[in-house]
């Protein structure tokens, strides 16, 4: 088979700031994950309600912003910069995944604080497919993607290495 299809690629990478509120600090962080991003972000609603700590079902407690193609290299450059081009073997799950946080926004390159905004910590979760994944998506004959053909932990740590990525035990 050909070895450029059966390559790595990123499919998206997704930024997320979870504030656990509606209201004013939540638009905050929409704000900012506006302006870091380029893009407008969505809102993520509450899945269980939560007493303990005023949670209810369907109340909005964060945002995120989804990219893809070269906004998504370019994000995530700008991001793993922030961790010093390091990342744990612990942030790669088994699906060929991997995702980090960034504990404050300032830590990001050419970033300065704003105080009108407050201090956010964000999210960053980076999804590898490669060719053949549409069968999972796509409406008419829609099936698994057989298990030989899933992205290995492995791979997707080799993946990193070659964005630039060092990989800590």
């Amino acid at each position: 088979m050909n070895e450029s299809i059966m390559k790595p690629r990123m499919a998206k990478v997704t930024v997320s700031i979870s504030v656990g509120e509606a209201g004013e600090r939540l638009a905050k962080a929409e704000q900012l994950l506006g302006f870091l991003t380029g893009r407008k972000p969505s809102r993520a609603y509450a899945k269980s309600t939560n007493r303990d700590f005023g949670i209810r079902k369907g109340m909005p407690i964060g945002c995120k912003v989804t990219l893809r193609g070269k906004d998504a290299h370019e994000f995530l450059q700008r991001a793993v910069k922030a961790k010093n081009n390091t990342l744990k073997s612990r942030n790669f799950d088994r699906m060929g995944n991997f995702a980090f946080g960034i504990p404050e926004y300032t830590d990001l390159e050419g970033i300065r604080y704003n105080p009108e905004l407050g201090m956010f910590g964000m999210d960053v979760n980076v999804t590898l497919d490669r060719m053949g994944y549409r069968i999972e998506r796509r409406k008419i004959r829609s099936r698994s993607v057989p298990a030989k053909h899933r992205i290995k932990r492995d791979e997707a740590m080799s993946f990193a290495r070659n964005l630039g990525i060092e990989v800590v035990e």
